[in-house]
């Protein structure tokens, strides 16, 4: 394919030791709910691919997004630190683009992989950074070695892009665009080139590209996010070039459209496994699938059709665990114990502190991350735990929640003296009765913390007013 080159950057002098830590694969969808999924309880989409990859690997059931939507959770992927102190903490700057992207100052998890020898790249929606103001936060500049995708999560919405960026270069694709608003969206109804299907096809040439040194390629599909801008003009936001299996069913095209995103997806896992095995890398490399946040409702589907956030109450936007506990796969056959499950309590800014253990690198001080090597290796008596979890809200007023002790969690909303609404997770995981009358020294506890987990942004003021 004429636009698919081969991916070539310079790296240091490969030692001895490199041949020994483990190729390092993030693979995030966006917008998938934690019940979308076969092995998460799914019983109308297919996904037999992420199914077989759960058999042989692990299965996390409290694995949390760094945030309820795109841009702060993968803030707190890149940073290391909770919602409350990384850089971006929301999809909206407020005007000023500059508090989109991370700063110089920021050192990320490809900076730390970077500087330890390992080849890194950025393949798919970045979000942290765009040309213009807000260039500092480019990924090149943010310890990726190469980049092919998005940088504009708005742009992001249009599977069918007039181009991606290759660096800091354009690649022009040959989609007619119709553009909508003034935000670069748009969408094209006669597209030819869908965005993860390139995305798909540099992720596996990069991989063949660098079997003789250790890698850490973060792979960011943007399904089965909806085209948010298609959607307002159309009433049809799942967009995708076919509906696959579902095209016989009777149903509303956009339903059979999102379960086709999400089942082609799962293909796309499939041909990164089958290549890994292929190539001989499988052994030696470590592969995490998530999601960045909690399911849409933007593609005018039906939600209870397909029920995506499986037993959870809330969707993406909502600090209730439908928009933050998500779907979360590693594999790493030989090492990991097939067919394993885990509840341990982590979240996206646990892969700091995890990939640079693995790949014999410097953590970075002051962050709020644990490494959950010990639960991948099937030690969870070693597994060290988070006293607390933290996340907020800014879009629709901002709101706050925490969990404790990987059971308890607390929701604020309102403003900082109001009382918190407090769940037994073990007990009420839907969170429907709100118990903090009942425990009130548990209240308290969550009530104090939440008081103190931020640390004050100029461009991240929060403005009460949310409701859970």
């Amino acid at each position: 394919m004429a636009l698919m080159v081969a991916t070539v950057v310079s790296h240091p002098t490969v030692t001895a030791s490199d041949v020994k830590r483990p190729n390092l694969i993030w693979v995030m969808a966006d917008d998938l709910g934690y019940g979308e999924l076969g092995c998460y309880g799914q019983s109308v989409i297919r996904t037999p691919r992420l199914d077989r990859m759960a058999r042989e690997g692990l299965r996390f059931t409290q694995f949390y997004a760094g945030a309820t939507v795109c841009a702060p959770s993968r803030s707190v992927l890149m940073t290391g630190q909770h919602h409350g102190r990384t850089r971006v903490r929301g999809n909206a700057g407020r005007g000023n683009p500059i508090a989109q992207a991370l700063r110089p100052e920021d050192r990320t998890v490809a900076h730390a992989l970077q500087q330890s020898g390992y080849a890194t790249a950025l393949i798919g929606k970045w979000g942290l950074g765009d040309v213009g103001p807000a260039e500092v936060g480019l990924p090149r500049k943010q310890g990726f070695d190469y980049f092919f995708g998005f940088l504009n999560q708005v742009r992001a919405h249009n599977h069918f892009t007039e181009y991606l960026w290759r660096n800091e270069q354009k690649v022009p694709l040959p989609n007619p665009v119709i553009p909508v608003g003034d935000g670069g969206g748009g969408y094209s109804e006669d597209g030819i080139f869908y965005a993860d299907d390139l995305f798909t096809d540099q992720a596996l040439t990069f991989v063949a590209n660098h079997q003789d040194r250790p890698f850490f390629l973060y792979w960011s599909l943007i399904i089965p996010h909806a085209n948010n801008e298609r959607n307002r003009v159309l009433k049809d936001g799942a967009h995708v070039p076919d509906y696959g299996p579902y095209a016989l069913e009777d149903w509303p095209h956009q339903d059979k459209g999102q379960a086709a995103m999400i089942t082609r997806m799962d293909s796309y896992v499939g041909r990164l496994l089958d290549h890994l095995e292929l190539l001989g890398l499988a052994e030696n490399t470590l592969v995490l699938f998530t999601s960045d946040n909690g399911p849409h409702n933007e593609s005018s589907h039906n939600l209870d059709r397909f029920q995506p956030s499986g037993p959870l109450r809330g969707i993406k936007r909502d600090l209730t665990e439908g928009g933050i506990r998500v779907p979360t796969i590693a594999w790493w056959p030989g090492r990991i114990p097939p067919g394993s499950e885990s509840d341990h309590a982590s979240y996206f800014g646990d892969w700091f502190a995890t990939a640079v253990e693995l790949a014999g690198a410097e953590l970075s001080p002051g962050l709020d991350s644990i490494s959950f090597v010990p639960t991948l290796l099937g030690q969870a008596d070693q597994q060290p735990k988070h006293e607390f979890l933290y996340w907020e809200f800014h879009e629709r007023g901002f709101r706050q929640a925490a969990l404790y002790q990987g059971r308890w969690k607390g929701h604020r909303s309102g403003g900082p003296e109001e009382p918190i609404q407090l769940y037994d997770l073990d007990n009420d995981i839907a969170e429907q009765h709100d118990v903090a009358a009942k425990h009130l020294e548990i209240a308290q506890i969550i009530s104090d913390y939440l008081k103190s987990a931020r640390t004050e942004s100029a461009d991240w003021q929060p403005v009460w007013g949310g409701r859970n």
